[in-house]
């Protein structure tokens, strides 16, 4: 196993539940909220100050000037400057690239797919629902009503959208963006897990099979 997977997901897709499960079935490390953590511990960000910039995006985001200073590193001056959102993302997108160094594994949201785009061993996946599946998944997580999930789920959605289009060069949700897009309610979490496990050891045969020849 030496593939890094990478999950896109709509609010109520069970995105992450997937990823953890498969996770689990190859046993490798899976990475959510405690990427925040690392992230937090190896920039010197507080953990709290991360956690409030998590996949939500800012209005006056100038993508080349991050670029730009990503490319230089930390000490270019224009870094100083910079807001702390830009700060935060740039600080997510070091670990991220850290933590596929270390070994396969499965990384959800934060922009995984687009930080990794230049490696060959990366499987990027979107993982989306229909809204009445999504919906009473978020009622019964949250003990929501009807209304109130739907509001929640359009939330989380726009924030995640507009996080993604801001900070990468890609449309979040767009197919063309990702190597594989799963309609979950369609298998459920098991059988979505299964496509996912099958379509990753293809995967690993096809890129094994290149190695040896």
């Amino acid at each position: 196993m030496n593939t890094v997977i990478t999950i896109g997901r709509q609010y109520g897709s069970a995105g992450r539940e997937i990823g953890q499960k498969v996770a689990e079935y190859f046993d490798i490390k899976y990475y959510d909220k405690d990427l925040l953590t690392r992230a937090a511990k190896e920039s010197g960000f507080c953990e709290e100050m991360i956690q409030n910039h998590d996949e939500r995006p800012t209005n006056s985001f100038l993508y080349n000037l991050v670029m730009d200073t990503y490319s230089f590193g930390y000490n270019n001056s224009s870094f100083v400057d910079m807001p702390i959102s830009h700060k935060v993302f740039l600080a997510q997108f070091d670990t991220i690239k850290k933590i596929a160094d270390e070994g396969p594994c499965v990384i959800v949201g934060r922009c995984a797919d687009y930080a990794l785009a230049d490696r060959a061993n990366v499987i990027d996946l979107f993982i989306f629902g229909n809204e009445e599946c999504k919906i009473k998944r978020v009622m019964e997580l949250y003990g929501l009503t009807e209304a109130k999930a739907k509001d929640m789920m359009i939330k989380k959605d726009k924030q995640r959208q507009s996080y993604y289009n801001y900070y990468s060069s890609k449309k979040w949700g767009r197919a063309d963006s990702y190597d594989l897009c799963i309609n979950s309610s369609v298998l459920g979490v098991e059988g979505t897990v299964k496509l996912i496990t099958q379509y990753v050891e293809d995967f690993e045969k096809k890129n094994y099979k290149k190695a040896a020849d």
